[in-house]
């Protein structure tokens, strides 16, 4: 089977369109290997849809079904315009809803379906958190020193919460965010959902307004913006290379 490698700011995907749509939990697994397979966070199919530009799956590296993926919908998008699956301006179902993104060369922006707060403020584990689902669910704290990052506790909190879990600070005018991924099951080079995440909860925090440039870990630059109650996600993505894999 043809398929085709895309990295986004450090997430990186296996993409492939079909007009079959089947449970590839299975392929997921066995295609993001690292060491057996392609290799990346995560797979996306893309299946036609009578009203949209397409459907898409998505799967975690581990075969497990997400809702959303931020990076990933860039990824996919850019994929579907290069490959006359859809026009610079599209829209398509993903398991959160409708997603509507913008292609402009190797940058993609991203409209993401609305907020939704789940958990408000509270402390657990010398933290102070907030869980907000911005396609998928994440919990959020702002620290003092983006430098450490306690895998463990992450592990720990995403269990309890069924959630991404990601450490945020705002300095210098810049947001950046580190993030634990479900999933992946370990921290990521970049997460779009649990950016634009960590972008609320500082803009709850009054630090950021209605704009803000962010960093992940791969230190990309994204920009993220917040409009009539709309979340905006703009980044740069790369085609890496495509290939033929047996399955």
């Amino acid at each position: 089977m043809n398929v085709t490698k895309y990295s986004a700011s450090g997430n990186d995907f296996v993409i492939f369109h079909t007009f079959r749509k089947e449970d590839r939990s299975e392929l997921a697994k066995n295609l993001c290997d690292r060491q057996e397979g392609v290799g990346a966070d995560g797979l996306i199919v893309l299946v036609p849809h009578e009203i949209y530009d397409f459907e898409w799956q998505f799967y975690n590296a581990d075969g497990s079904v997400a809702a959303m993926c931020g990076n990933g919908s860039r990824a996919v998008a850019h994929y579907a315009y290069i490959n006359n699956l859809a026009d610079k301006n599209m829209k398509f179902l993903t398991g959160a809803g409708v997603i509507s993104c913008t292609v402009d060369g190797d940058i993609v922006e991203t409209e993401l379906t609305k907020p939704k707060l789940i958990k408000d403020y509270f402390t657990e584990e010398g933290y102070e958190w907030i869980l907000i689902d911005t396609g998928v669910p994440h919990l959020v704290a702002l620290v003092e020193d983006i430098t450490k990052f306690d895998k463990e506790l992450a592990r720990k909190m995403r269990q309890k919460y069924n959630a991404n879990v990601n450490f945020a600070k705002f300095e210098d005018g810049v947001l950046k965010v580190r993030t634990y991924e479900r999933g992946v099951e370990d921290e990521t080079l970049a997460c779009g959902t649990g950016m634009c995440a960590s972008f609320l909860s500082a803009r709850n925090k009054k630090f950021i307004d209605s704009y803000s440039k962010v960093y992940p870990t791969s230190n990309e630059e994204l920009e993220v913006s917040f409009n009539d109650d709309t979340l905006f996600f703009k980044g740069k993505v790369k085609k890496t290379f495509d290939a033929i894999v047996k399955v």
